[in-house]
Formats: C-alpha cells, structure tokens, sequence
C-alpha cells in the first residue's frame, strides 16, 4: 500500500490503482480527525455516540483530501443491494440515505465512501468504460458474494468487461484474527475450507476468489493484506475495541 498524506490526514493507496488518472481514492486511517475517545480521531460514522460535529468535519476534511467534493454513501445493512448512480437516476444521493452496501458509477466526481471497522472495503474500477464501484463486503455480505453481485449490475448497466477490471482489497479483519466459533450455524460448508484448526476463516481469500469467479483477472487484483484489530493504532476495529468508530474508503472517477 502506497501511504500519502494531505491536509494533514493520512490515507493509502491502492498500488494498482494509483496509477490511473481516471480516479482518485483513498484508504483513510483513524489518524487525523476530531473525534474524542474512544472515537479517536477520524471516525466518520454517526450513531455510535459520537459528537454529530466532529463526525462531520471528519467527513468535510475527508472530502478536502478528495477534491472537495460531497462525499457518496448508504446506509449500509450488511445486505447485497447495490445502489446505482448513473446521469439515469442521479439526484437520490443527495437526499436521505438508501440502504445498499455497494455503489456504482459512471459520473466523474462523485467520491464514494464506505465506512468499516474490520469488514472489507473492495474497490472495483473499468478504465475502460470508466466505471467505479465501492463495496461493503463484511462477513454475512462475503457469503452472499456482493463483489459478484456488484461485478454482475458493472456488466449489465455499463457492459463492463470483467477483464477490465482493476480490484483492491481493503484493511480488514485478517485470517489471524477473523474468528468464528459458530461458523457451523453461520458460514455455509462451501466456504469451511477458508477455515483453519483454530476456526479462523481467510475472507481476503474468498474475496480474490469471488473477484476471480466474477472475470477478474487475478493479476489486476491487490489485496493490502493488513488486519485492522491487529493495526488498531491505524485503523478502528470492531473485534478489537468494541465501541470505536469507523474509518472511509472513498473513491471517485475524476
């Protein structure tokens, strides 16, 4: 991961990625902000009890970082409904938040951002079409496959092909860390051989699989490889804090 700096908040970046013009994203970390313990410092989610202010110069200074641009986003459900943003139905991501944990578009400065605290945050991008989705993919959204889901609305709304498609695999809850005691009653069989003696499950695996299965082609696809509760000095981490805020994966055509 490629680690830059702006305005004085750091975020990452995806090697793959930042080598294109056609976008901009960023992997923030929880440095930088101006939220209070044990919100410390850039969370930009509401509701966990946070100040409702400084979540929100959180996201202004986000969206700096950006461009300046009015940051994208859902209220993410840990469902598989992909919201679509196109010139079609642009206007609804202004108003009050669709329930979605994918979006996609093809409108040039429009940030996409995801917030996580140990689920994956996966980064679709078409260089050719000039298409970009951000992806919500935590466990329950991992067994469902939302990144193939999310490939599938990339091919049948803007005939993306999947060869085209450049991925990146967000901070995350690691194979180290990722624990699942009751995986008998949660995590379908199909996905038990992700699973090691110790019942910890690989999702960044399963991810590289689903992107792989959805046409990605597996030397376009870059996984950071970095566990958030075992970074919790970089990243917020549910597993790891329990109350703690979320930290942005933001991406936008430019």
């Amino acid at each position: 991961m490629i680690l830059k700096e702006k305005n004085g908040i750091s975020f990452f970046q995806f090697p793959n990625l930042a080598g294109f013009s056609g976008i901009q994203h960023g992997v923030f970390t929880r440095k930088g902000g101006n939220s209070s313990k044990p919100f410390n410092s850039l969370n930009v989610t509401l509701g966990l009890g946070d100040s409702e202010a400084a979540v929100k110069q959180n996201r202004s200074d986000i969206s700096q970082a950006m461009g300046g641009k009015e940051l994208v986003f859902a209220s993410q459900v840990h469902g598989t409904k992909v919201l679509v943003l196109s010139d079609n139905n642009s206007g609804w991501e202004t108003g009050p938040k669709k329930p979605g944990d994918a979006i996609v578009t093809n409108i040039p400065m429009k940030p996409l951002m995801i917030q996580v605290a140990d689920c994956q945050a996966v980064l679709m991008y078409d260089s050719v079409r000039q298409v970009i989705a951000n992806v919500h993919s935590g466990w329950r959204g991992s067994i469902n496959n939302i990144i193939g889901i999310t490939a599938d609305v990339m091919k049948q709304k803007f005939d993306c092909n999947p060869s085209d498609i450049f991925a990146g695999i967000g901070p995350s809850l690691g194979p180290c860390c990722a624990e699942f005691v009751n995986y008998k009653n949660e995590i379908p069989e199909k996905f038990w051989k992700y699973k090691n003696s110790s019942d910890h499950f690989d999702f960044w695996s399963i991810s590289k699989k689903q992107l792989c299965n959805a046409g990605v082609l597996k030397e376009n696809i870059y996984s950071s490889n970095m566990c958030t509760k075992c970074n919790t000095d970089l990243f917020f981490s549910y597993r790891g804090e329990g109350v703690t805020g979320r930290f942005a994966i933001v991406a936008g055509l430019a």
